[in-house]
C-alpha cells in the first residue's frame, strides 16, 4: 500500500475504498485503553507520537508513517507514548 502524503489524500483514498467517516484522532500522553471493540472497521495512519496496539498476543509499536487496520468487532488494546499520538483514521460501519 502506498502511503498518503497528506490528510486530504488519505481521506480521498479511504472514501474511494468505501470508508464513510474520516477524522484525525489525538490522544494524550500516557493514555491507556484496555481491551475493547468497535462496531466499525478501521484504517489508520500514525502521523505524530507513538502508540502500542495489541490484538490477541501480538503488540505493534507504531510511529509516524506506520499504518494499521482493524476489522469491526476485533478485541484490541491501545497505549500511547510519552508525547501522546495523533493518527488519521477512516471508519467503515459494519
Amino acid at each position: 500500500m502506498k502511503l498518503p502524503t497528506g490528510y486530504e489524500q488519505f481521506a480521498a483514498a479511504a472514501r474511494a475504498d468505501g470508508f464513510d467517516e474520516v477524522l484525525e484522532r489525538q490522544w494524550a500522553a500516557g493514555t491507556v485503553l484496555d481491551t475493547h471493540t468497535h462496531d466499525f472497521a478501521v484504517r489508520a495512519l500514525v502521523v505524530q507520537g507513538e502508540m502500542w496496539l495489541t490484538v490477541g498476543e501480538r503488540t505493534q509499536h507504531l510511529r509516524p508513517g506506520d499504518p494499521f487496520v482493524l476489522d469491526a468487532a476485533v478485541p484490541h488494546a491501545e497505549r500511547y507514548g510519552s508525547e501522546g499520538a495523533t493518527y488519521w483514521v477512516a471508519r467503515r460501519r459494519a
